[in-house]
């Protein structure tokens, strides 16, 4: 009896993408995302306290506010054609698999871009200090650069209390390389301590020095000069770092609108399905003076 050699399997082995939990440890401006631009109110000064007072009448002053405002852009991605006879008749249900894979990749745009906009509105930047390590943000890095140890995060500690930066709602993210080499600074008993503090539920892996600590598949490059974000889309430079973000809850901002989908069934010009999809979105720091965000940012060699 002959063997039919060719096998379809019903599950299609989908694209992979990237944690987006980060996103949800900030305040949540979505109820305003179908405006063109957020307006955060910042107070200004307080006025001045003098004790036991002795001049009178007392000189009266202004507060002068300040206005912080962040812009809510469309995201939108390329349509796509399903053939109702090649396409529609395979053994895997492709219809699902490209509006899985479509809005996927949507809002992966969108975190990183949320991601990056928190970044522009950082209040100053940690070097890491350890070891030598290959470059690792892409293929075509070149040099070595220092490793994250915990001493590292202890300064990001300092330097959020010295900002007076609450100390409830502290998080780090910090891609897979960075993260892992953190772990290989720690002692025995440090990671005992840091994985008992875990809670997956929320994405956090553990707890270091007041801050809930983060991991995600990309987070951020900088160019050479440790200043200059390198956003989604510019083109991978032999000089750039990785970066990991610091933030407090309070100081950042998200605005996140539904996922619209555009289909049309039976198109006459295309000779199948089309569909597409889009949504608005935007984040941003929402401190005039920038407190509540620093980069943790590696040195060259």
């Amino acid at each position: 009896m002959a063997l039919n050699r060719e096998v379809w399997l019903r599950e299609i082995q989908e694209n992979l993408f990237p944690d987006n939990s980060f996103v949800a440890k900030s305040i949540d401006d979505s109820a305003f995302v179908d405006n063109h631009r957020v307006h955060v109110p910042n107070a200004g000064a307080p006025s001045g306290v003098k004790r036991n007072r002795s001049v009178f009448p007392a000189t009266v002053g202004t507060r002068e506010d300040k206005d912080l405002t962040y812009d809510l852009e469309p995201f939108s991605t390329d349509p796509i054609r399903l053939q109702n006879i090649l396409d529609l008749e395979l053994s895997y249900d492709k219809r699902k698999s490209v509006i899985y894979n479509d809005k996927e990749a949507l809002h992966e745009s969108i975190h990183d871009y949320i991601l990056e906009q928190w970044a522009k509105a950082n209040g100053g930047v940690v070097r890491t200090s350890g070891e030598l390590m290959p470059a690792h943000t892409h293929s075509g890095a070149t040099g070595k650069r220092k490793k994250v140890t915990s001493e590292d995060i202890l300064e990001l500690q300092t330097q959020f209390d010295l900002q007076k930066i609450a100390q409830e709602g502290r998080y780090l993210l910090l891609d897979p390389v960075m993260y892992n080499k953190l772990l290989g600074s720690l002692s025995a008993a440090d990671k005992h301590a840091f994985f008992a503090t875990a809670d997956a539920q929320r994405g956090i892996l553990g707890q270091l020095y007041g801050f809930h600590i983060m991991k995600r598949a990309k987070v951020l490059r900088l160019k050479a000069d440790a200043e200059t974000i390198l956003f989604d889309g510019d083109a991978h430079e032999a000089t750039e770092l990785g970066a990991g973000i610091a933030w407090q809850e309070g100081c950042v901002s998200r605005a996140i609108g539904e996922t619209n989908m555009y289909y049309e069934e039976s198109s006459p010009e295309y000779y199948g399905e089309v569909m597409s999809f889009d949504q608005r979105a935007g984040g941003s720091g929402r401190r005039f003076d920038k407190k509540g965000v620093m980069l943790l940012v590696e040195s060259a060699e």
